[in-house]
């Protein structure tokens, strides 16, 4: 198979499993915010989610699902060039957002006051989508200084994060374990109650 035409179907299946949180979200966020997590060991049947990854393999339990997180390549404020298998060996929260999306701001406080309580055993990926219209890196920038946000930000300068994990919504967050393999993922705002759920799952 053509590598872009796979790599188009497995963003396509991610976008699914996401899209199955999110749908979660809408049916239980007035009793349950923190079920706005899809975790992947919940729905074992998702075959969508087998299909993400070349090299996911069955392991532990039965049913449970492992899947190893895409790689991709984005900038630090200096122009650095960071990738997210850098980070591996503590785990990941992996966030995806954009200065003029109102979800994303709503979740931004939540998100910086848990990163000042557990960043030194938890890596915080913050990833501005920039596209160079809506996003900027300089508005994107602008936006965390004047909230004094102290969580570390990443800029996708060629959309290759976006488009390596199929991002159509945005906020969306993926909770990333030591090794590098996805446990969980929600799209939209997230309570504060729900990132300490998805921390919870790859401490």
């Amino acid at each position: 198979m053509n590598p872009k035409v796979k790599t188009l179907i497995l963003a396509g299946a991610f976008a699914l499993f996401i899209a199955g949180a999110a749908l979660a979200y809408n049916m239980l966020k007035e009793k349950a915010p923190a079920e706005n997590l899809q975790t992947l060991e919940s729905k074992p049947e998702t075959t969508a989610a087998e299909t993400l990854q070349p090299d996911a393999s069955q392991t532990g339990t039965e049913g449970e699902t492992k899947i190893k997180a895409w790689d991709f390549t984005v900038w630090d404020a200096d122009g650095n060039e960071v990738k997210l298998s850098d980070l591996f060996g503590r785990p990941v929260v992996l966030n995806f957002w954009a200065s003029w999306c109102g979800p994303c701001k709503e979740e931004m406080p939540i998100f910086d006051k848990v990163y000042g309580e557990v960043k030194d055993e938890i890596a915080f990926m913050m990833v501005d989508l920039v596209d160079g219209r809506q996003e900027t890196q300089a508005s994107g920038q602008r936006f965390v200084e004047s909230q004094g946000y102290s969580f570390p930000v990443y800029f996708d300068l060629e959309q290759e994060a976006a488009f390596t994990y199929g991002i159509y919504s945005i906020p969306t967050t993926l909770f990333i374990d030591k090794d590098g393999y996805i446990v969980a993922g929600a799209q939209g705002s997230l309570a504060e109650e729900t990132l300490w759920k998805g921390i919870s799952l790859i401490r």
